[in-house]
């Protein structure tokens, strides 16, 4: 077989191994591919390891098992009724591992690395809605991965600094994505993958850490191309001083570590990660990455606007119902439309009268629920479309429109992830409480297409599908040129004019006021807007 792959000798068809430089391993055969499953790419981050950059595995003796995934991250529990809650295979510590979809036939095929979602709280990357095989039916080898999550992944602290070699703490799921791509690059090829054609992908925070690697010179190099869906360019703290109106992330954890009554760092690391990981979001405890001008040099903002991210072609885009399945994130609602407005001008000033123009208090939660989609996800796509075209790189945009009965009967047209089943063709393996999708040809039909175009882009940078609309590239209209995807996907120039320069003003404002985030502060629930007109 290609790529280091062979047949188990002596195993029957249904087991193959793989000699590494990691080490070998047994997976199995499944419908034409080779699948390897929870293989590990770091040490386990547990006792002396915890909040420690991931350390290399070393070499394994003998063949390892990869039949069977391994266990997530420790997380907090979902949301009650939350659609989006996860069916994993337990939960430990030891969590460093990724999962390995690969064609029999595969010679240097690309490679798509799909981080997922869960607000860096849960999640993991054995999520049968993640499943890998149709799209390494369309000639790529698919990875997904388990990272650090919640407090296990992010906690900054000075003590954790102290320690540090480099003097800065916080960001350890996002380097343990790092280090997933490092032994991507130096393992793939064993697999029949090319580690100089990598695409990394993801939704929701699967998404905000594609930004984050787009922004991180360690991860420079690593991945070639970069899909982001329903991505957020939100404000983040800095290590070590107030930025943005965020506190310091070191101050964040001193507070937590106050809150949970821990005396030092060998208390906290003694703690059982499950009794952790709950308490910690009892508290309030919220992951993010932090600015440490290593990991993260600055503001994710800063790097776009300053040219500074990975050279690579972008696709990315977001769902026009993003948070009718996020209502949590919504302000509490006005008494009525006089308190709506009177909210309006007073968090908006001089905007307020473009505000209300496009979100008219008539619109009631309708509105709401738009401005904040258009603030977090809409913008955000939008902005990374100019700062791709600004450096003379590739961006694809789409929006996601796409409605179904039972969706719609929820209140959930286009909702918050709504597209990735229709990615990965896993209609069949959504979570417990996702409205499901009908097992119609119309739908089949658009999920072959999404599934295409996503695979076209892994390939060479563009994607394409037979049969539908060319994609064309943002830069192609002064405008935005961008896919809407409804019925069918359809081409657009920018699909909601004036929203994304309305809130690319406010951010604008707000980081020159250097005091206030850019985040869910909208609407209702905006402050007072510094200044009262644009400047340079």
């Amino acid at each position: 077989m290609a790529g280091g792959v062979k047949a188990a000798p002596g195993q029957g068809d249904g087991e193959v191994r793989v000699n590494a430089p990691a080490g070998a391993l047994r997976g199995y055969r499944e419908d034409g591919l080779q699948v390897f499953k929870g293989v590990p790419y770091a040490r386990p981050p547990v006792g002396e390891y915890r909040w420690r950059p991931p350390a290399p595995m070393p070499i394994w003796s003998g063949v390892r098992d990869a039949t069977r995934f391994g266990p997530a991250c420790p997380q907090p529990p979902s949301r009650p009724g939350s659609l989006y809650a996860p069916a994993l295979p337990g939960q430990h510590e030891d969590c460093l591992t990724l999962n390995i979809w690969t064609p029999e036939a595969a010679r240097r095929a690309p490679v798509f690395v799909y981080l997922h979602g869960g607000a860096l709280n849960t999640g993991g990357g054995a999520e049968p809605m993640l499943d890998g095989a149709a799209l390494a039916r369309r000639g790529l080898v698919v990875v997904t991965l388990n990272y650090r999550l919640a407090v296990l992944g992010y906690l900054a602290h000075p003590a954790l600094s102290a320690e540090s070699p480099q003097g800065v703490s916080g960001n350890y799921g996002l380097l343990d994505q790092i280090a997933a791509l490092r032994w991507v690059r130096d393992n793939i090829s064993a697999f029949g993958g090319d580690p100089d054609a990598v695409t990394v992908a993801g939704e929701s925070a699967g998404a905000l850490s594609v930004l984050y690697l787009l922004a991180s010179p360690l991860a420079r190099g690593l991945f070639h191309r970069a899909v982001a869906q329903s991505a957020y360019l939100i404000s983040h703290p800095a290590l070590s001083r107030a930025e943005c109106g965020e506190p310091p992330a070191e101050e964040i954890g001193e507070r937590l570590v106050h809150a949970l009554g821990a005396r030092d760092l060998d208390a906290l690391r003694a703690l059982d990660a499950h009794t952790l990981t709950r308490a910690a979001a009892e508290a309030g405890y919220a992951p993010l990455g932090t600015v440490d001008g290593r990991v993260l040099p600055r503001q994710l903002l800063d790097v776009f606007e300053r040219g500074e991210q990975a050279p690579v072609p972008v696709l990315a885009g977001f769902n026009s119902g993003e948070v009718r399945s996020l209502r949590f994130l919504l302000p509490p609602p006005p008494a009525d439309s006089g308190a709506y407005e009177a909210a309006v001008r007073r968090g908006y000033g001089d905007l307020a009268e473009d505000f209300l123009r496009l979100y008219p208090a008539a619109d009631g939660e309708e509105g709401r629920l738009a401005a904040l989609r258009d603030a977090l996800y809409g913008w955000t796509a939008d902005r990374l479309g100019r700062a791709c075209a600004a450096v003379g790189q590739d961006a694809w945009l789409y929006l996601f429109d796409h409605g179904y009965a039972a969706a719609s009967e929820r209140g959930l047209h286009g909702f918050h992830a709504a597209e990735i089943p229709y990615v990965f063709g896993t209609a069949a393996r959504t979570t417990p409480l996702w409205p499901r999708i009908p097992d119609r040809e119309e739908e089949r039909r658009l999920s072959r297409a999404l599934g295409d175009y996503w695979a076209a882009f892994a390939w060479d940078g563009r994607p394409a599908a037979d049969g539908q609309p060319r994609w064309p590239a943002y830069a192609e209209h002064p405008g935005g040129r961008w896919l809407r995807v409804a019925a069918a996907p359809t081409p657009v120039v920018d699909p909601l004019p004036g929203h994304f320069a309305l809130h690319d003003t406010l951010v604008r404002r707000r980081r020159r006021a250097g005091d206030t985030p850019w985040n869910w502060n909208i609407g209702c629930a905006a402050p007072p807007l510094a200044g009262t007109s644009e400047t340079p």
